[in-house]
C-alpha cells in the first residue's frame, strides 16, 4: 500500500521500490517502505537517544529552552518534510535522512569536533562518523543495514564553513538529500539566533538590516521566507514532465544572499568569539584529556567498543564521539 502511493510522486523522487537496497538482503516489511523502516531503526537507536544531550552551539547550557542535538534534528526534520511534501518527492527518505544525519557528531558541537580532527591522525568530520554509527557501531557492530539512499544522504549532508549553495557545496545524490542539506542550515543560523539573543549575545537589534529586511525579523518569518523561497526556486523537482537534468534544490538570489550575510554574521559573532570562553576552553581541555588517558589505557575502554575497530585511536574516537556533553565532562574530571 505504502509503496502504490509512491506512484504520485514527481518523476525526480526516489521511489523505494528502486532502491538500491541494503548492504545485506532483508525481507521486505508488509506494512512500512524501506525508507519508513530506515526512519523507524534510527529512532530507536541508542545514538539517537544521546542527542538530547549533547551540545548545538552552547556547552551544557543551564536553561531549558537551548538548542540541543536532538531538537535541531526535530526541527531539521520538519522544516525538510515540508518543503519534501510541496516538492512532491519522497518524505519518508527526508525524513530518514534528517533523523540520521548528525548521530555521530561529538560533544560540546563543533568545538569536540574541531579538537578531534586536531587530534586525530586522520582528521575527524561528523557526517562520516554518522555513517560509521549506522554502518557499524549501533547494534553491537551489526549496524542499522540502512538503504543507500539514507547512508549517501547522512554522508554527504555536511557543508561547515563554505557559502551557501556555494562551489564548495557539495552535492548528494538525491534530491531528498539535497532537501535536508538545505534545511539543516535553515534550520541552524535560525535557531542559533535565538540561542544567542538568549545568552544575551546578540539582541535583535545587532542582526545585519540588509539580511533582516529581505528574510524578516522575528524566527517564524525568516524560517518562512526561506522555506517558501526553497519551494518556489526548486519547483521544476515537482514536475511530472521528465527533463534531462536533475533539478536543483536552491534559492533565489536575494534570499540567498541575505542567508550568507546572516551566516558570516553568525561566524563572526556568535560561533568563532565562543572559542575564547571558559566553557568551551573547558570542553576542548576535556576531549585532550579523554583523548590522551585512553590512547594510553586502552584496556579502560567499554569492552563493546574495543571490539569494534582495528586500531586503538579508532577506538578512542568512537568512545568520544559517541559521550554526551555531562557525561565527557565528568568522566574527564574524574580521570584528572
Amino acid at each position: 500500500m505504502s509503496e502504490e502511493r509512491e506512484l504520485s510522486l514527481s518523476p525526480h523522487a526516489v521511489k523505494s521500490t528502486l532502491s538500491r537496497g541494503r548492504e545485506r538482503r532483508e525481507e521486505l516489511c508488509p506494512v512500512r517502505t524501506v525508507f519508513q523502516r530506515d526512519r523507524d531503526r534510527i529512532i530507536h537507536s541508542k545514538s539517537f537517544r544521546r542527542l538530547k544531550h549533547k551540545t548545538q552551539v552552547f556547552i551544557a547550557p543551564l536553561g531549558d529552552h537551548y538548542v540541543t542535538r536532538l531538537t535541531h534534528t526535530l526541527e531539521v526534520s520538519q522544516i525538510a518534510r515540508t518543503i519534501s511534501r510541496a516538492l512532491n518527492l519522497n518524505e519518508d527518505l527526508t525524513e530518514a535522512i534528517a533523523l540520521g544525519h548528525d548521530l555521530g557528531h561529538t560533544p560540546f558541537g563543533h568545538v569536540g569536533e574541531d579538537v578531534l580532527d586536531e587530534l586525530c591522525r586522520d582528521g575527524f568530520r561528523h557526517n562520516e562518523q554518522s555513517l560509521r554509527v549506522v554502518d557499524f557501531l549501533e547494534k553491537d557492530g551489526r549496524g542499522l543495514n540502512l538503504t543507500w539512499e539514507v547512508r549517501d544522504g547522512i554522508v554527504n549532508h555536511s557543508k561547515s564553513g563554505v557559502a551557501v549553495l556555494g562551489d564548495d557545496w557539495g552535492e548528494v545524490n538525491t534530491l531528498e538529500g539535497e532537501v535536508v542539506k538545505i534545511s539543516d542550515l535553515v534550520a541552524y543560523i535560525n535557531h542559533d539566533i535565538g540561542d544567542a539573543i538568549r545568552a544575551e549575545i546578540l539582541t535583535e537589534r545587532d542582526l545585519p538590516l540588509e539580511a533582516i529586511k529581505v528574510l524578516g525579523l522575528s524566527h517564524s518569518q525568516r524560517i518562512n521566507t526561506m522555506v517558501c523561497d526553497i519551494i518556489e526556486s526548486s519547483w521544476d523537482a515537482r514536475s511530472c514532465d521528465i527533463i534531462r537534468e536533475r533539478p536543483a534544490i536552491k534559492m533565489s538570489p536575494p534570499v540567498l544572499t541575505a542567508t550568507n550575510v546572516l551566516r558570516d554574521f553568525l561566524f563572526d559573532r556568535v560561533y568563532t568569539p565562543r572559542s575564547a570562553e571558559e566553557e568551551s576552553q573547558r570542553a576542548e581541555e576535556a576531549v585532550r584529556t579523554l583523548y590522551r588517558h585512553f590512547n594510553e589505557h586502552n584496556d579502560e575502554l567499554p569492552a563493546e567498543y574495543r571490539l569494534h575497530s582495528d586500531t586503538n585511536e579508532r577506538r578512542v574516537v568512537d568512545y568520544i564521539a559517541g559521550m554526551t556533553d555531562h557525561y565527557a565532562l565528568r568522566l574527564a574530571e574524574k580521570l584528572k
